[in-house]
Order: structure tokens, then sequence, then C-alpha cells
């Protein structure tokens, strides 16, 4: 016990030397620190953040120097300190609905004047800037637009003897055909996150129920309790109930076990966002990530266009309203609204940083290979389908919080407590009241 209590006062030596000379560096430097906390990351994420978003911010001017904190539990920390007025200057967020919430009571800064600045009413998609607007202002950037797909493996598809899918019947034919053969039908899963669940309720909302359909309900011009939104939810209770989604292991899988699940040939596809991209690069060798594809997930209507694609976000960033640093954390925000950024950062992490803005193709793509280039292109051909008006609604970008969090509930359908007609009926009286209150987003009208 004495030699460990020695070994522990050595080691709080070491760190609190280290954390001293730390500042001291900060203090010697001259700079102002602009803060910003991020999720707990691999070190290959954080490699890329330094060079691209770290690095080339304190390059790029003398006075700041931006300081990124990675934190497991980042959404809650950002939460409860931003909520009691404290926290760092940049605010990492979970999506526009995320953000609307501090908006209304006063703890993020209005970006109007930033957006006029820097031109971000300009470059970034309108569908997005308005997404990320609270009463007419602008509270946050988009973080990278975000979709929902199908990931597939080339080889099990060929020794199953399909294509990629391109329309619901073959998709469903080949998720049957890959469980007689004793594999998954797809895989994803929602071990330790349950908004997984909002994924599939978008996603039926998307190609199901239509985006016109869930454009009018998202206006207050339809009821969310109607008889097609209560039919797509049927279905992804029947594609559950079917094994669809990862069979019983819905709840046991997380997203790194199922793209390694995928990457290893234990099923043809994993359904899901845009944003495993970044889980199968962190998972597979260069060799294996060859053997992945991507594609638009197909419709159930043939009435709604191929491909459509569900609009949304990864994640957002705002600026804390007690920042004393506004200026230069709107310069951090300005710098990712950047195709030089977005480049650099999909070279190595692939999935998570495509953001939503209109000089893309001014970006220099000539460093991207295998799934960076996928991805790259996949974010390309979402732009393009926003242009088109071919997409639907991300519940987590363009839902209100209470309603969003009501989405997350069609697990009890899945579990036989809670029926599709009581879950939409109940989202419909909770959706009207958080109309009434103003925190519904500007809603973009496709034109499928």
């Amino acid at each position: 016990m004495k030699k460990a209590f020695a070994v522990f006062l050595i080691v709080l030596s070491a760190l609190s030397v280290f954390a001293s000379g730390s500042q001291e560096n900060a203090e010697d430097s001259g700079r102002k620190q602009v803060t910003m906390w991020f999720w707990g990351t691999a070190d290959f994420q954080r490699d890329a953040m330094q060079k691209n978003l770290i690095d080339a911010f304190n390059a790029s001017q003398d006075e700041y120097e931006l300081v990124v904190e990675f934190r497991n539990s980042v959404d809650n920390d950002v939460n409860v300190a931003v909520s009691a007025g404290s926290g760092p200057d940049i605010v990492y967020g979970s999506g526009p609905s995320f953000v609307a919430t501090l908006a209304s009571s006063g703890k993020l800064a209005n970006l109007d004047e930033y957006a006029e600045k820097y031109g971000w009413d300009e470059r970034i998609l309108k569908p997005l800037y308005d997404a990320c607007s609270y009463q007419g202002s602008l509270y946050s950037i988009p973080g990278a637009l975000n979709t929902l797909g199908v990931y597939y493996n080339k080889e099990v598809l060929a020794e199953l003897g399909f294509d990629p899918p391109t329309t619901i019947e073959e998709l469903e034919t080949i998720m049957d055909a890959a469980m007689e053969a004793g594999l998954y039908a797809s895989v994803t899963g929602a071990q330790g996150w349950r908004p997984t669940n909002e994924n599939y309720t978008s996603l039926m909302l998307t190609h199901y129920a239509g985006p016109t359909n869930t454009y009018l309900a998202l206006t207050g011009q339809k009821s969310w309790a109607d008889q097609e939104f209560v039919d797509a939810m049927k279905k992804l209770d029947e594609w559950y109930r079917k094994g669809y989604l990862a069979g019983q292991d819905y709840f046991n899988l997380d997203f790194n076990a199922a793209a390694q699940f995928l990457v290893d040939g234990r099923s043809p596809f994993f359904i899901g966002p845009a944003l495993v991209f970044q889980f199968i690069v962190k998972t597979a060798t260069p060799e294996a990530a060859a053997n992945i594809g991507f594609v638009p997930f197909p419709n159930f209507n043939d009435e709604i266009p191929y491909p459509t694609y569900t609009l949304g976000t990864v994640c957002s960033f705002s600026i804390n309203e007690a920042s004393q640093n506004k200026d230069a954390a709107a310069a951090v925000l300005d710098l990712m609204l950047s195709p030089e950024f977005v480049a650099g950062m999909t070279e190595t992490w692939p999935g998570y940083w495509g953001m939503p803005i209109s000089n893309l193709d001014e970006a220099d793509t000539s460093a991207l290979t295998g799934l960076s280039e996928t991805y790259f292109n996949a974010v390309e051909d979402i732009a393009s389908a926003i242009g088109d008006g071919h997409f639907g609604f991300f519940c987590g970008t363009f839902f209100p919080p209470s309603t969003l969090t009501r989405f997350y509930d069609i697990d009890a359908v899945w579990t036989g407590n809670e029926t599709a007609e009581e879950l939409m009926q109940s989202i419909d009286e909770i959706f009207a009241t958080e109309l009434a209150e103003g925190l519904v987003p500007p809603i973009p009208e496709p034109m499928t």
C-alpha cells in the first residue's frame, strides 16, 4: 500500500508539472484561447483534427489559439455547462433540434453578423442554413451532410448472385437470400445509443410515407396520425420482426461491431447513415475497404423519384453566448466551411466532415482514394439532389426536441408495448405543442 501510494504521488506530481508547463506555454505564446469540446475519438481522427483544424487555424493568425478537449460525455457536458452560462466558446451539438432548445433560452450567440461577414448565407446549402436558424436568425452551422443508404459487401453480393439493389424488391430479395445462407440480412445496432432508432423512422418517412407527406406534417398541414405515417411505422415494425435490422442483435451491436460484421462478410448490407463511413474506415484495412460500396436507399413508392435522399447533418456547431472570443470562434467555424477543410478531413476521416457548402467543386480531391473518394462523391450527389428537390427529412435535423425523442419509441412498437397508431397519435399531439411554441425550424419544400 505504501509503495502504491508513493507511485500515486509521483504520478500526481508529474501530471502537475505537465499541466503547469502546458499552461505556461499557452501564456508564453501570448495568445487568447478559443475552446471547443468534442467527443472522444480514435487517434487517427484526432490527428486529422489536429492537422486540418487546430494547426490550420492557429497558423492562420497569431492572436488566438484553438484548444479542443475530447470528452466521451460531450453531449451531456455541453448541455449542462452552456445551460449554466459557462462551457466552451464553440458549442458542439447533436443537430439543429439540440440547438433550438439552447437558442430559445438565450444561451447561444446570434450568428447573423458572421453569416453576412463570411457569406455563409450564400455558401451553406439553403435547406440546412434554414434548419440551423431559430426565429429567423442563424444560431449554428451544420456539420456534415448526412443521409441514409445501403453499404454493401461486394464479395458477399457476388457469392449470393446479386448486383447492388436499386429497388425495394431487390433489396428484400437479397436480404431473404442472405438469411437463408446463414448471414444477417443487414447489420446495424443501437447498443449504448438509443437515438439510432431515428435513423430507421427517418428512412421510412422518406421512402415509404414520402417527402411531400412529411413536409406537410412538419408544416402543420397534415396530421402525424394519418394512415400513411401509421403504415410507414408498421412497415418498419415488419422489417424489424423479419430480422432485416440485424435480427435479434439490433440491441446487442453498436456501429463499430456492425461495421466489422459487414467487412468480415457476415452480411451483404449495412443499412445506415452516411456517417457509417467513419466506422468502416476505422475497422477495415485498405484492401477490405475497397470491397465496400454504397448506394442510395430505394423507395417503397414508385411515385418517389430515385434517388431521393433523407437530408440531415451529423452535428452542428454554435458559439456560446457567454464566450468572450466570439469573433475568433466564428473564424474557426468559417474554416470548417471551406472546401480545403472538407477535402483534408475526408482524406483520412470520411463520413463526418462533408460540410453542406455550395463550392465543394473547388476542393482538391486528388489525394482521395477508396472510401474517402466514395464518401466525397456521395456528398456531392446529396448536394445535387438538394438542388433538384429530391430529399426527405432526417428526424434529428428537422424535428423539434420532444417530437424527435418520441420517435425513438419505435422500439416500444417492436416489443409490442405500443401500437403504431398509439405512437403516431402521441407524436401528433406533442408536435402540435412544439409547432405552436416555434420550435420547428424552417422546412424546405421538396419537389417530388
